[in-house]
């Protein structure tokens, strides 16, 4: 009976099983094995699945799947946990990271024992302050794509009764995160991939956010490339000059920096906490 040894790494709170495919060649990826690992009662339990490998003109290459499988789209906190995983299995010649993940290269730096810097690409498709028929009303929203698509909603700009008009959400704590975030992950408007969804409240300059993931179908303690995108959204249509603080569901602090040059945006950053729960081994023919 083959045994499969993982790390259990956190990014912010958004956990992952890591493989060193490596270490481990004989793991073969199929979705029904990474949906029965990331299984929170039946598996180890994780918001997704990395794999760690060598790579010929990189450190190294990072493949990563959501809870449900899927695949495709980069995971900012997963960035940063395949990062520290790095350097904790020596694949890295000093603090800075060069790699691949889903095919696309990536930077980013260990900063100290605690703290992950990535660098994303430039973000894709931006749009600002456009509405969404959503809870029986139409909601004020913004859209960015930094590696994977993300709607970002102003709590203050939804109506907890819509046959009350002026009773807007005030309390993030109590905001129906799962309920409109999942109605909203599959609105028509974002067929036929879908979109996540980031609920934010501005409190004395610093974003505080909760997120409902696409592919996991839950809100998750954190999301990198979310909170990314809601910095930029709160920079672009709320004058946050970066580097923008976030809050995280979890508590953990996010920082994400970027410059403005000719209205892009460049040298764009998540730094936050990102390091290894436990470790452990699994026999392959329980979940395959």
């Amino acid at each position: 009976m083959e045994k499969i040894s993982f790390y259990k790494m956190s990014g912010a709170g958004n956990d992952f099983i890591v493989i060193d495919k490596n270490s481990n060649p004989e793991f073969v990826l199929n979705r029904n094995t990474i949906v029965k690992l990331c299984d929170r009662r039946n598996g180890v339990g994780a918001d997704g699945l990395i794999t760690i490998s060598n790579s010929g003109n990189y450190d190294f290459d990072m493949e990563y799947f959501n809870a449900d499988g899927s695949t495709g789209s980069l995971c900012g906190n997963g960035a940063r946990c395949a990062i520290k995983f790095a350097e904790i299995s020596g694949r890295l010649k000093n603090a800075r990271a060069s790699f691949l993940s889903n095919n696309v290269p990536y930077t980013g730096e260990v900063l100290d024992e605690s703290n992950i810097k990535f660098n994303f690409n430039p973000p894709g498709k931006l749009k600002f302050n456009f509405k969404i028929k959503a809870f029986n009303q139409l909601v004020n929203a913004s859209y960015a794509d930094t590696g994977s698509p993300h709607v970002v909603i102003k709590i203050e700009d939804v109506l907890k009764d819509p046959n009350n008009p002026g009773s807007f959400f005030t309390d993030l704590n109590v905001f129906p995160v799962y309920e409109l975030g999942r109605e909203i992950r599959y609105h028509s408007d974002f067929a036929p991939v879908g979109t996540n969804v980031n609920f934010i409240k501005i409190v004395e300059g610093k974003i505080f956010i909760r997120t409902y993931e696409r592919g996991v179908e839950d809100e998750t303690l954190a999301c990198g490339t979310g909170s990314t995108a809601a910095a930029i959204i709160a920079y672009s249509v709320g004058n946050l000059k970066p580097p923008v603080s976030l809050i995280t569901r979890g508590g953990n602090e996010l920082i994400v920096n970027f410059d403005v040059r000719n209205q892009k945006i460049e040298r764009l950053s998540l730094t936050g906490p990102a390091k290894v729960t436990f470790t452990g081994v699994f026999p392959l023919n329980k979940f395959n």
